[in-house]
C-alpha cells in the first residue's frame, strides 16, 4: 500500500474511528483478572494514540510531499550506482558533445497535482556521468504542442525540493503549473519547461547537492546528466541562456550553489528560504567535510571567484531565514553577478508550502525577464489563438496598501504594511 495514496489515508481514517470507538464500547465490559483487564485497556490507549499520530503524520506528509514512499520515509533507498572521482567539472573527463543521444520512456505521473494542466510525465533516468539512477518529472506548458511554437525550443527551469522532499511537491503542494499555466497562457511569463528531478539519492542524508567521490555525484546528476536528458528528449533551449534552476528551504541552497559553480550551465536560479553555509541542514553531506563545507558555500565561492561568474540571481527569506544570507550575498556579489533579495516578512507565516506557494508567481515572472523571454513571449504568445499580449513585468514592486497574508509571503508587500499585520 503506497504511503501516499488514497487506500492508506483511508485506511487510517477508519482505524482511528475504530480506536476511538473501542475504549467507548468495552472499557467497562473487559472480564478477567484485573491485570488483563489494565492490559487491556492500556492496550486500547496505545492503539488510539498511534493510530491517531499515524493519520497527523500521513496528513501533513501529504501536504508537503516529504516522503514519497516508504523507502524515503525507512531511510533504505539509495539511487547510487556508483560515485567515481569526476574531477572540478564533475564531468570526469568526458566529453559531453560526443555523448549519444538517449530518449527517454515517460509514463503520466501519479500524485496531487500531477494530472493537472496538461498532466506531468516522469521518467527513470540511469545518469550516465553521475552514477545516479532516480527518477525526473517533466512538464510542459501550453504552447509546446501548439503549430506556432512548433519550431521553438523553450527554456528551462529545473525545481529542486527540500530535504526531506520530494520533487512533486512543485506539483502537488506548491501548485507551480496550476498558478502558472494561465499566465503562460496570456504572455505573463515565459512558457517553461518545468523539470523536477529527485534530489534525496542516500538514505537518511541530504546530499546538499554535491559531488563526494566514493559516496555519491548529485551536482553532476542535477546539472549534467538530467539538463542533457532533457535536451535529448524535448523542444529545450540550450544551456546556459535557456536554463534556470529554482529551489525551496535546502533546495534553494542548491539551486544558488549549482548556478554561482556553473554559470556555462545556468543562467539564473531563485531561492526561496535559503541559507549560504550547508550547515544550514544538519543532515547535509556538504557539511560534514570542513573543505567541501567552505567549497560549496555560495556566499565563499562568489568571494573566491576568479572571475565573478554571468548569473541573476532571486533570494527571497525572512529575518532569520534566508533573508541574512540573501542580504550577505547581494554584498558580495560583483558585476556580472546579479543578485535581486526580496523580504518576507515573518507576519507571512513560518517555513512551509503556504510561505513558498504565493511566490511561484513573482519569481517565475523575473525569471522570465533574467532569461531574456520576453521577446518569445509577445511575439508568440500574440500568435497563438486568443494570447493576450505580453507585458513582461518584473515582480510588482512593495505596496503600501493592506497586505493579505499572500501578499506578504509573495514579497509584494511594503515592510510597512507587514508590520502592520503581526
Amino acid at each position: 500500500m503506497s504511503l501516499t495514496g488514497t487506500a492508506f489515508l483511508y485506511t487510517l481514517i477508519v482505524l482511528a474511528v475504530v480506536a476511538v470507538a473501542l475504549p467507548l464500547v468495552l472499557w467497562s465490559r473487559i472480564g478477567g483478572p484485573r491485570f488483563l483487564r489494565g492490559a487491556a485497556r492500556v492496550l486500547m490507549l496505545v492503539f488510539a494514540q498511534g493510530t491517531a499520530v499515524a493519520l497527523v503524520f500521513v496528513l501533513v506528509n501529504n501536504a508537503n510531499n516529504l516522503y514519497d514512499n516508504w523507502s524515503d520515509l525507512l531511510g533504505t533507498s539509495n539511487h547510487v550506482q556508483q560515485a567515481a572521482d569526476l574531477g572540478a567539472d564533475g564531468t570526469g573527463g568526458i566529453s559531453l558533445k560526443h555523448l549519444p543521444r538517449v530518449r527517454q520512456r515517460f509514463t503520466q505521473a501519479q500524485g496531487p497535482g500531477m494530472h493537472q494542466a496538461g498532466g506531468v510525465r516522469v521518467t527513470q533516468l540511469q545518469g550516465r556521468v553521475s552514477g545516479v539512477n532516480a527518477e525526473v518529472y517533466v512538464w510542459l506548458p501550453p504552447q509546446y504542442h501548439e503549430a506556432a511554437y512548433a519550431h521553438r525550443r523553450f527554456p528551462v527551469v529545473e525545481l529542486l525540493p527540500g530535504y526531506p522532499g520530494s520533487p512533486k511537491s512543485w506539483f502537488g503542494s506548491l501548485r507551480a503549473t496550476a498558478q502558472l499555466a494561465p499566465l503562460m497562457r496570456q504572455g505573463k511569463v515565459a512558457p517553461f519547461i518545468l523539470v523536477a528531478p529527485r534530489t534525496t539519492l542516500l538514505p537518511g542524508v541530504d546530499t546538499g547537492c554535491a559531488n563526494v567521490p566514493g559516496t555519491v555525484n548529485a551536482d553532476t546528476w542535477l546539472s549534467i546528466d538530467v539538463p542533457r536528458m532533457v535536451m535529448d528528449n524535448f523542444r529545450a533551449q540550450p544551456a546556459p541562456k535557456g536554463w534556470a534552476v529554482a529551489g525551496y528551504s535546502a533546495g534553494a541552497h542548491c539551486a544558488i550553489k549549482l548556478a554561482v559553480a556553473h554559470p556555462d550551465r545556468y543562467r539564473a536560479a531563485v531561492s526561496l528560504s535559503g541559507y549560504n553555509d550547508p550547515i544550514g541542514e544538519r543532515d547535509s553531506l556538504a557539511a560534514q567535510d570542513p573543505a567541501l563545507r567552505r567549497a560549496t558555500n555560495p556566499y565563499l565561492m562568489l568571494a573566491r571567484a576568479a572571475a565573478p561568474p554571468a548569473v541573476a540571481l532571486y533570494l527571497s527569506g525572512q529575518p532569520g531565514d534566508g533573508y541574512e544570507a540573501a542580504l550577505a550575498l547581494q554584498k558580495e556579489a560583483k558585476a556580472p553577478t546579479a543578485v535581486h533579495v526580496v523580504y518576507i516578512p515573518k507576519s507571512a507565516g513560518g517555513h512551509t508550502m503556504a510561505l513558498w506557494r504565493p511566490q511561484m508567481v513573482p519569481s517565475f515572472r523575473w525569471l522570465s525577464m533574467q532569461l531574456d523571454q520576453r521577446r518569445i513571449t509577445a511575439r508568440e504568445a500574440a500568435g497563438a489563438a486568443g494570447a493576450a499580449k505580453a507585458t513582461g513585468a518584473t515582480p510588482p514592486g512593495p505596496s503600501t496598501a493592506g497586505s493579505t497574508r499572500e501578499a506578504l509571503a509573495s514579497g509584494t508587500a511594503s515592510r510597512a504594511a507587514s508590520g502592520r499585520k503581526r
